[in-house]
């Protein structure tokens, strides 16, 4: 079956899905509300200084190429990939004077054995079982579940699965936090093995231990970085999607999905033009699709009361720096742990939350990495902190305009970042400032009580548990994006369109579509 399809959403879900759609054969349109395409991985430039907005980790390689030869291309075609050594660097909390000293997180079975090895002696053997069991993990949950619509249970009973339940069972109800204490003593170690948990939306306190899978990523695979920034990420599924013929129209916001007789018929858009499709396919909130888009409760799959009871993962605080002269200590990716794990995030998914302080912090130097991002001599800094989804914490700004708690809370980063990595001018180099706190990710977002990321992958809000990517009320209605299955990172956006088109297809299998004979070519 094809048709007409309007695609509601600009991000990296609603890009993808459009492309994969118009390449089956639909008429496709995608209604951006925002001047510029990619959602939560955004773009922002000013002086000469270009940011990421978003999403700054390229895992999950295997996926990006996936896509790319669906569409008959590659992901080395389309981008330029440049693979980063150390992966990460880590600065631990100083106990007291100086800054401690930097651990260099090398990819490589080799390299993270070694590390391991010198922090904690006699751990490399458990680590490579530990590694073992995370790349086992991770191709199971590729080939088995990340791929599924789980519109029957012909997944779940699959022989593989059953086979694999005995090693299965305790991965689903121990959390990542306990699998790796049982293994590791050392703080530090803990922790690297630990914080992935952040970018799935969780704490390692909630998250299943069937998580442990992504250290198989940037421990033993390595991490890499598409020069350019994510924007060419974006800019290139864009470039794809007009070239299967899909018409994307930005400033162009969607005020309802027009709904007949059960069905969807289209979408209406902020300034009373109505455009008729066939199926409509929302790439944006699933929590204001649901209670904003769609005019009354019965049309309704997730109605509020459903989201009373849901964890919508962390917040952040956002801090783009421009900085004169350069930062050597700082890594491409760094992170600074805080001694103190368990209040971190207690204070960001506890009962009662704050913004951490010390935090954990994540930030990005690409400038380190590529040329581009910033004015020679400078560089580019994107900082994440972690916090609680709150949009009463309010709005960042430009140059300290932004809401009092938020800019407060920006000056004590900085500074932290000045103590713990030992730059102590940094403050004082900044020429370029803005942040961006829980308040905008509603307001400019549409993200459900200022989320960063998307619904939390607790384990019942992962796999089977998570929302499916069609409504249960409206025929022709489908999801895509960070709200719905697979879950939250662009690979899993990107798995979440190509779910929508096996649904269209009417493919129940677990497996990936297959890929033209010729991509590549």
């Amino acid at each position: 079956m094809t048709g007409s399809a309007a695609v509601v959403g600009g991000g990296i879900a609603g890009l993808a899905t459009a492309a994969l759609l118009a390449r089956d054969g639909w008429e496709v349109t995608l209604f951006e509300a925002r001047a510029d395409l990619g959602g939560r991985a955004g773009s922002w430039e000013r002086d000469g200084f270009r940011f990421d907005t978003g999403p700054s980790w390229y895992l999950m390689p295997e996926v990006f190429e996936h896509f790319f030869r669906l569409l008959g291309t590659t992901a080395d075609a389309e981008l330029d990939l440049v693979p980063l050594t150390p992966a990460y660097r880590v600065y631990p909390e100083p106990t007291d004077g100086p800054p401690s000293a930097p651990v260099d997180v090398v990819s490589g079975r080799d390299e993270i054995r070694a590390l391991f090895e010198q922090r904690e002696p006699g751990s490399g053997a458990r680590l490579d079982a530990y590694l073992d069991s995370a790349g086992e993990a991770y191709e199971l949950a590729v080939s088995k579940f990340l791929y599924d619509t789980y519109q029957g249970t012909a997944g779940l009973r699959d022989r593989e699965v059953v086979r694999r339940l005995p090693q299965l069972a305790p991965l689903l109800t121990r959390s990542l936090e306990s699998h790796v204490a049982r293994r590791f003593d050392d703080p530090v170690l803990r922790q690297i093995l630990g914080y992935p948990a952040v970018f799935l939306g969780a704490s390692p306190a909630t998250a299943p231990a069937l998580y442990h899978l992504m250290s198989r990523l940037d421990l033993d695979e390595g991490v890499l970085y598409p020069r350019g920034g994510f924007t060419e990420v974006i800019a290139a599924i864009a470039r794809l999607a007009e070239a299967e013929g899909v018409t994307i129209r930005t400033d162009a916001p969607v005020e309802r999905i027009l709904v007949a007789g059960g069905a969807a018929r289209g979408v209406r858009l902020a300034d009373g033009s109505e455009h008729p499709a066939d199926i409509v396919v929302s790439t944006a909130d699933l929590h204001r699709t649901e209670t904003e888009l769609l005019a009354t409760p019965a049309e309704r799959t997730y109605p509020e009361r459903w989201w009373e009871r849901r964890n919508p993962g962390p917040g952040a605080l956002l801090i783009l720096l421009g900085v004169d002269g350069e930062l050597p200590q700082l890594a491409h990716h760094t992170l600074l742990f805080a001694a103190d794990w368990t209040q971190n995030f207690d204070d960001i998914f506890g009962r009662e939350t704050r913004i951490p302080d010390p935090a954990s912090v994540y930030v990005c130097r690409p400038s380190a990495t590529d040329a581009t991002v910033a004015p020679a001599g400078s560089e580019n800094l994107f900082v994440l902190v972690p916090m609680p989804a709150d949009p009463s914490l309010g709005h960042g700004g430009e140059d300290g305009t932004g809401s009092p708690a938020i800019e407060a809370a920006a000056d004590r980063v900085i500074a932290q970042i000045a103590d713990w990595a030992g730059i102590p001018d940094l403050a004082a180099r900044v020429r370029v400032r803005r942040t961006i706190a829980p308040a905008d990710f509603e307001s400019d977002l549409g993200a459900w009580r200022g989320g960063a990321l998307g619904l939390a992958h607790t384990l019942r809000q992962s796999a089977v548990f998570r929302p499916r990517n069609a409504s249960r009320r409206v025929d022709g209605l489908l999801y895509a994006g960070t709200s719905v299955l697979p879950g939250i990172g662009l690979p899993m956006c990107l798995i979440s369109a190509e779910l929508v088109a096996k649904r269209l297809r009417g493919d129940t299998s677990a497996a990936r579509l297959a890929e033209p004979a010729a991509a590549g070519a």
